[in-house]
This record gives structure tokens, sequence and C-alpha cells, in this order.
């Protein structure tokens, strides 16, 4: 899931920054959460950095602070390489700046303009969420689950395994987060993921993501994953999993 952070010292800017972002999410239905909004870059920065995933990040300049905006972007790039950063300020003559500070700035947005405002973030939105959710986006690859309503992007490393339901055209997907049904079948997204080294298809039940093994049990045929949640291997699995590099 791509995350949303605001750092903005002024209270009213800052609100009306949350009000329109949280509008449009919910106008245009993207799978999205706003993480953080706060006067306080130390504290976006704790937050975002404990996350470890993609940020879309409105920052004002002058913050007010020990650093300033285009510092605390540079902080960001720090720990979140491929975030997306949006400065939001009254300071147009700041411009340039961003240049100089080589952050790698998505927009530019003058707070003042208000019929402005709204569609210039709409776009900042879209454009960060198409490049998070494509299928290029090497540096943190994506899978897309579309359902009737609205589309999700879970991180590969975020998976954890696939299991199979007592419907044929469904699977369960489970996350650290707990876990969903989505519709498919196993043999579809064994091939889907193939090109993916990190998943493998241990049993006729479960394809898992061997990034977050634990422990195998030869004996039980039994993969303990590292949030405690266990998955059955066959024998050919197990060898399977045995001769991948890094197994446990």
């Amino acid at each position: 899931m791509l995350h949303l952070y605001i750092c903005e010292d002024n209270a009213l800017h800052r609100q009306q920054l949350v009000s329109t972002i949280e509008k449009i999410i919910l106008m245009e239905n993207f799978d999205l959460t706003l993480k953080c909004a706060t006067a306080d870059p130390d504290e976006l920065c704790s937050v975002a950095s404990s996350a470890n995933d993609t940020g879309l990040y409105f920052l004002d300049i002058d913050l007010h602070a020990e650093i300033n905006g285009l510092e605390l972007a540079q902080k960001i790039r720090q720990f979140d390489m491929r975030g997306f950063i949006v400065f939001v300020t009254t300071h147009s003559e700041m411009c340039s700046m961003t240049f100089s500070y080589k952050v790698e700035a998505m927009d530019f947005i003058v707070k003042d303009d208000i019929e402005n405002l709204h569609q210039r973030i709409l776009q900042c939105i879209q454009k960060a969420y198409e490049r998070y959710s494509s299928p290029n986006n090497q540096t943190q690859p994506v899978f897309r689950i579309s359902t009737r309503d609205r589309e999700q992007c879970i991180p590969y490393d975020h998976i954890l395994f696939f299991e199979t339901t007592a419907n044929a055209h469904k699977v369960l997907l489970h996350t650290y987060d707990g876990f969903m049904e989505i519709p498919g079948q196993l043999k579809q997204l064994e091939l889907q993921l193939s090109s993916d080294p990190r998943f493998c298809r241990c049993h006729r039940c479960f394809l898992i993501n061997c990034d977050h093994i634990l422990h195998i049990d030869m004996k039980t045929h039994m993969v303990t994953l590292d949030n405690q949640e266990t998955c059955l291997a066959s024998s050919k699995g197990i060898k399977l999993l045995l001769h991948r590099p890094d197994s446990p």
C-alpha cells in the first residue's frame, strides 16, 4: 500500500491538506492510507521510516523547526529512495532551490492558489499511484488485486503465502495484516509469480514467499513463517525449498 504523509506547521493549512487528500482518496477509491499529518519533521521521519514502504510526501518548506522542508526531504531520501516528494508552500521563489538539494521532487505547489490546489494534489496522487502500482516498478514490485469497486496493491515483501479454499476459483492471501479471499487459482498465481524467485509452490494447497520462512520441519512437513503461521510442504516441495539460495 502507498502511504501518504504531510508535514505542515500551520494547523489550518495542515487540516486543509488532510481534508483535500481524504476527499480524493474517498472519491477516487484509491488503495491509499494517510499515515501521518504533523508539524514535526522528526515525527514524520519516525513514522515513515518504520513503515518500510514507499511514501508520498506533501511537505511545507518553511516549517519553523530545526530543519526546513528541503532538509526534511533529504532525510526522507535516506530511508525512502523512491518515495514521491511534493512541496506545498507559499514561497514560490524557493522552487529553484529544490534542485540544489537533489531530492527529485515530483511537484512544487503554491498553496495560495486555492482553486488550483485540489487539482494539483489530485494529479500528484494519481501519478504516484500509477507509478507505484505499475508492473515496471522494479524497486518495489506489487501484487495487484482488482475487484468490482476498487484495486489494491500489496508489495511482494508483505505477502506471506497463498492458500487454496473450498471454492475452486478463490484463494486466501495471507499478509502480516491478516488474510483476504481473492479471485484466482493457485496454478494461475504460480505462473504469474514464476519470474520472482522468492515464491515457491511447496504444496498443492500452498504458494509461499520463501523470504519469510523461519523453519522447515522435515518430519511433520510443516513450514513455519516468521509470523508463526504454518504451511504444509510435500516431499517434492521440501526439496525445492531446501535447494533454494539462503534456505533455512
